[in-house]
């Protein structure tokens, strides 16, 4: 049996909370077009105290649901295909798709100018991340409303221990709008702020500096961090002490990205904590990505999972994303548990070619499919040009398929974060000057290789230890897990420097315009709000 998870609090999610939701988030961007809360509404809808936790659990599912439903008449977003509106589908689309770990054969409006980098303000798959980031905040502002301490007294019917239930669902939601917050600054660097003190209805959020941002989000998840559960004592897939703590080491790490001052020795801090936080590297890297990975030994490494279910999301956005369109060409759908495949994602010879064997014998991280497929790509639209990547797979570790037995929808939670992220940052940290030591480090690196390699013949030693090493063995650990953007953006290689298959729109590849190292504010936030300013260079 799948483990229980929040987000199966929304199979009952009431109609008034519904009702609720659509009043308040009418906007599918910013809190630019809110509408009034009707006060009648709120009242009725809070009678059930079930709601606090139902509500709690649409902000969790904001990252895998597409909407309400699965019909697709009440996506949570508008301007873009239900299907590709999914928040992790959009991650991946921006985070993956623009570097040299992915390509997709698919010609959906503007898709292929994110692998190009030739990408524009009015970018349809650019906006709709902007609006999912957003979507959420404003989630979670409304959330905050409801649950100030002043109306659950008005309301008359929280109890001691509801109302300290509630105070521990607050802090959830302020991490996952300093989740989602993050997300806009890494992508979009000077953003509009809005929070829980700011006005329901027309008015126009001013612009934040991105150190601003940053500035606010750390003290966030500062204060949250000591009263939230130690690591692996919430419910799972929900906020504990250890995701705070990766999203802090994660910001650190980035500091000098986003605000131009380092802050290595911070992030060695929130690292060490991690690493000491009761987690455990699961024996095989192959079950990280299979439909049991809550329950077979994955979860010990996995610190914050998207939680994904087959029968309860019905989404074709995030993991069913995931593996349904990594198959094509005379790959055999059942093989990954599903009913069909979309032949659309698969890789680039620069990412194939980190690999010395790939045939996952020797590193079994190398996880391709290469009958039928050629290496390089001449013409991008052809699925068979590129191999294929077999990481996330719907069956658990003995084969058998997830909990739809239809074979449309995934089981597959994804890692968002996990202990071997958190190996490789001590690695780094180290070699920028933020503390810790040689021996320590190549350990954790050789803890990573030996579980890929099943012995020590992968092993390498402090001589091999550089930033160049260490970004080619974060792209081989963690390849399609949706951080390889902002790492080539922090060694350097995403815009002006590296080069890879069909970047810059040729062949062979360019360099591209060192502006490319955010995104475009979008053009329509731009008409619609007179304080925001255009992203230089677009």
């Amino acid at each position: 049996m799948k483990a229980i998870k929040i987000l199966n609090k929304l199979t009952n999610i009431s109609t008034g909370l519904i009702l609720l939701m659509l009043l308040v988030l009418a906007s599918c961007a910013d809190e630019l077009d809110l509408e009034p809360l009707s006060a009648q509404t709120s009242e009725v809808t809070f009678e059930n105290p079930e709601a606090y936790k139902q509500f709690l659990a649409k902000i969790y599912g904001g990252i895998s649901l597409t909407g309400q439903d699965t019909s697709g008449n009440f996506d949570d977003i508008a301007g873009i295909n239900g299907n590709f509106s999914n928040y992790l589908r959009l991650l991946f689309t921006t985070q993956e798709l623009a570097t040299d770990e992915s390509i997709i054969a698919w010609n959906d409006q503007t898709i292929h100018d994110i692998h190009n980098h030739v990408w524009t303000s009015s970018d349809i798959f650019i906006t709709a991340m902007y609006a999912r980031v957003y979507f959420q905040v404003g989630l979670v502002n409304q959330f905050l409303r409801e649950t100030e301490p002043g109306l659950l007294d008005e309301r008359g019917n929280v109890d001691a221990t509801l109302r300290e239930e509630i105070a521990g669902f607050r802090d959830e939601a302020r991490f996952m709008r300093a989740f989602s917050y993050w997300h806009g600054i890494d992508m979009f660097g000077d953003v509009p702020f809005v929070d829980e003190n700011d006005p329901v209805g027309a008015f126009f959020p001013e612009q934040m500096s991105r150190m601003d941002m940053f500035n606010y989000i750390e003290s966030e998840l500062l204060d949250i961090e000591t009263r939230l559960p130690n690591p692996r004592q919430n419910e799972y897939g929900r906020a504990d002490k250890g995701i705070v703590w990766m999203l802090l080491a994660k910001l650190y790490l980035n500091a000098e990205v986003y605000t131009g001052a380092e802050r290595y020795t911070d992030a060695f801090e929130y690292t060490n904590r991690i690493i000491n936080g009761g987690y455990g590297l699961v024996s095989n890297y192959n079950y990280l990505f299979l439909a049991d990975n809550d329950r077979n030994g994955a979860e010990a490494e996995i610190i914050y999972p998207i939680l994904f279910d087959g029968i309860a999301n019905g989404s074709f956005g995030g993991a069913t994303y995931l593996v349904h369109a990594s198959i094509g060409g005379d790959m055999n759908p059942a093989d990954f548990g599903v009913n069909s495949g979309w032949d659309g994602l698969r890789s680039t010879s620069a990412f194939v070619e980190k690999f010395d064997d790939i045939s996952g014998n020797t590193d079994t991280r190398a996880m391709f499919h290469t009958s039928g497929q050629t290496l390089e790509i001449e013409n991008p639209f052809d699925f068979r040009q590129g191999y294929a990547v077999t990481k996330y797979r719907n069956v658990d570790v003995n084969g058998d398929i997830g909990s739809d037995a239809s074979g449309n929808n995934v089981d597959v939670n994804f890692p968002m974060f996990r202990l071997a992220d958190a190996y490789l940052m001590y690695a780094e940290i180290f070699l920028r000057g933020g503390g810790g030591d040689a021996s320590t480090a190549i350990g954790y690196i050789n803890d990573l290789r030996e579980r890929a390699y099943g012995d020590a013949s992968g092993n390498v030693t402090t001589a091999d230890l550089n930033l160049d090493f260490l970004l080619d063995e974060r792209s081989r650990e963690l390849y399609w897990e949706c951080h390889r953007r902002t790492d080539l953006i922090r060694f350097g290689q995403f815009s002006d420097q590296g080069i890879w298959p069909w970047k810059g729109n040729i062949a062979a590849g360019r360099t591209t315009e060192k502006f490319r190292d955010v995104y475009p504010m979008p053009s329509a936030e731009l008409n619609a709000n007179p304080n925001l300013i255009p992203t230089p260079g677009y």
